[in-house]
């Protein structure tokens, strides 16, 4: 068995991973950060970059390299309901840096934050590297156990970061409790062809029993389209016309494409799920991101938390793993930080979903308007706030970590 060492192993190269090692690299921390695929390339993963996240992105000082890379801009939410265009949230006034949501597929992203990263000496990600376990001694852990192309890998570190995602192979053999807050949907997603000439189509498209997210993808269409939860296996039942038809019900100007979808190979169910644990370490072990809390697709906020829970973990932590001081003090310090947010967003999530989605999913004939919609439509300057709310968040983090040196230009 192989084994290296650290300072700060994070397991997972996700959001929150991968901004935790670039930050703690920054700030002359050595690190290795653990993925298990060979590549970031997995097309059903969050596109939304919001203010917030671009924010930290400016302070880093790279902001504008990033906005070289192909994205759309979005400043403001519009949706279809019942045949109504309607918006519902504008950006140009949230108070950050860019004043609009970034579509960027986040395999870009990664891969940005990965090149950045590589650039300081401290910063370590070995692909093909899958977690299966944790190392412990005398109630501390103080590493992983890892599968790889060359065989078992053994990380020893001081503190050891799970950011794997809502299916935490982490926070599972910590034992972590986990309150489940509930979910009543689930998502398909697929790839319909986009045309030219499909500007300004509205990010969301609601009528009665439908619901469709169309994210622009350059030449396709990234379509999540959403379901009743646990109700995969009845509409698979009725065949893949069905889910055809529903589309076009929803989105009339997919009709000539939904042929695309040939069989239910071309569509990929995400259980959605809302929880979070109730504590997020142990001594050696934090938890951040989806394995800490996993969000609803609702608001695209995800991966800005996961960014947001990165840079507080590092303001707090990169110091006292500089100085080999850390204490299980500073972990808990990262959850008091981050949990008011995380409860605030989640709670905002839940009303959404019990409250509106769950209705829509459950009508058979077309709906008025909502009375806070109807009042955003009539009072534009009310947009700011679910903007400032999707946006920048209940608290946003900035950088406080000092750049220990320059980076190579390699």
């Amino acid at each position: 068995m192989t084994s290296i060492e650290a300072a700060c192993c994070i397991a997972g190269g996700g959001p929150a991973g991968m901004m935790l090692g670039f930050l703690l690299a920054r700030a002359g921390v050595d690190v290795v950060v653990l993925e298990k695929h060979a590549d970031f390339l997995r097309d059903f993963r969050g596109d939304t970059v919001h203010p917030s996240t671009l924010d930290v992105m400016g302070e880093l000082g790279l902001l504008d390299e990033f906005l070289t890379r192909p994205h759309q801009e979005v400043r403001e939410l519009t949706g279809v309901i019942s045949g109504t265009p309607v918006i519902v949230g504008d950006f140009t006034h949230v108070g950050a840096r860019c004043p609009f949501i970034v579509l960027m597929p986040q395999w870009d992203f990664l891969n940005f934050l990965a090149e950045h990263g590589r650039r300081y000496p401290t910063f370590r990600v070995l692909m093909q590297a899958e977690v299966t376990d944790l190392v412990e001694e005398g109630g501390k852990v103080s590493g992983v156990r890892a599968t790889t192309p060359d065989g078992p890998l053994e990380v020893r570190a001081h503190v050891v970061v799970g950011a794997d995602g809502r299916h935490s192979i982490v926070r599972e053999r910590a034992g972590f409790v986990v309150d489940d807050l509930g979910a009543p949907i689930d998502v398909l997603w697929m790839r319909l062809p986009r045309h030219a000439d499909d500007v300004g189509a509205a990010l969301g498209r609601f009528d009665a029993g439908h619901i469709l997210v169309m994210l622009d993808r350059g030449d396709y269409w990234q379509c999540a389209y959403v379901i009743a939860k646990g109700g995969f296996d009845d509409l698979k039942r009725q065949g893949i016309e069905t889910l055809r038809q529903s589309i076009v019900t929803v989105a009339p100007m997919l009709r000539d494409r939904v042929d695309a979808l040939r069989d239910w190979d071309d569509v990929k169910l995400l259980t959605v799920t809302v929880d979070r644990l109730r504590r997020w370490h142990r001594p050696g072990l934090l938890c951040i991101g989806d394995a800490a809390h996993a969000m609803s697709p609702i608001g695209g906020v995800g991966i800005n938390l996961a960014i947001q829970d990165a840079v507080a973990t590092a303001n707090l932590l990169a110091a006292p793993l500089r100085a080999g001081t850390l204490t299980e003090g500073d972990l808990a310090r990262v959850q008091r930080r981050r949990m008011l947010p995380i409860r605030l967003t989640q709670a905002m999530q839940v009303f959404v979903q019990n409250r509106v989605i769950r209705g829509v999913l459950g009508s058979t004939k077309p709906f008025s308007l909502p009375w806070p919609l109807r009042l955003l439509q009539r009072f534009p300057y009310l947009r700011r706030f679910p903007a400032r709310a999707v946006g920048i968040g209940f608290r946003p983090e900035h950088v406080h970590t000092p750049e220990a040196s320059p980076p190579s230009a390699a």
